[in-house]
């Protein structure tokens, strides 16, 4: 499982970061596809809960609040979202009345939260892409969030005795998640210095430390959706890692975080 985890992540991070790299609708394409994707994961974990949560919907609503944040239009996507609260909720009483559900509260609740997880915050992929030329701070975002995550498993699972988060997760560690901010931040610094000598060095060091300490709750909740649904992973598109939602769970958590600390803290 290592090995195969291992080459895939050597194969899909340069893929990963060279869309970044070219950016515009190519990067767009590709975040659009793993968001949808990672909808009917979403769906499909609400249905194990025993909730409806309506992909056709669902996706639709993320894919267009994407194409807002592309096309620079918040104010589109403020009208958006405020449309797909009320269309979530019409669904709902609809499936209400025509006694096709009995939990309609939470059918809309599980809706509302699939358009915020995945429409919302990951409209931010592609609010961060468009900071820069090439997407230095794009990628700076990712390679922090996949730090923390690798070297929390490497480090985890060689020294890790004391349970994080047993009841969620109960394979993460303490060491794993200490050792996963310590080697977030070490390589930012490296690449900081010799890759990307545009970013602040320290500054960038700051992101990793805040990034690393918070996106692993998006992990962790991915987790706790997983364990009450009784599915080890939310699928199996990618090799040695399960699901869109298993490989982008802190990621989207991150990207949003990093966008608003960027934003609002430049230098």
């Amino acid at each position: 499982m290592f090995k195969t985890r291992l080459l895939f992540s050597l194969l899909f991070a340069p893929v990963m970061l060279g869309l970044i790299y070219v950016g515009g609708w190519v990067y767009f394409a590709a975040i659009a596809i793993l968001m949808v994707v990672a909808t009917a994961e979403y769906a499909n974990l609400m249905k194990h809960l025993g909730w409806q949560t309506p992909v056709w919907l669902l996706s639709t609503a993320v894919f267009l609040l994407l194409l807002t944040a592309q096309l620079k239009q918040p104010n589109l996507t403020n009208l958006l979202l405020t449309f797909s609260i009320i269309a979530t909720l019409l669904y709902a009483l609809w499936v209400y009345e025509k006694n096709k559900t009995t939990n309609a509260t939470a059918d809309f609740l599980a809706s509302l939260g699939g358009v915020i997880l995945l429409g919302w915050l990951g409209m931010h992929f592609i609010l961060i892409r468009h900071l820069d030329t090439h997407g230095e701070r794009t990628m700076l975002i990712f390679t922090i969030i996949w730090s923390a995550d690798s070297f929390a498993y490497l480090v985890g699972s060689q020294i890790g005795r004391h349970k994080l988060v047993p009841r969620l997760s109960p394979k993460k560690s303490v060491e794993g998640y200490l050792g996963g901010i310590f080697f977030s931040i070490l390589i930012v610094l490296i690449l900081s210095y010799a890759l990307f000598p545009s970013l602040p060095l320290w500054p960038s060091a700051l992101l990793a430390l805040t990034l690393s300490l918070i996106a692993p709750a998006g992990d962790i909740a991915i987790s706790m959706f997983k364990r009450e649904s009784s599915v080890k992973d939310t699928g199996h598109i990618f090799p040695g890692h399960g699901g869109v939602l298993d490989r982008f769970d802190a990621l989207l958590w991150g990207v949003a975080i990093g966008y608003y600390l960027i934003l609002f803290f430049p230098n």
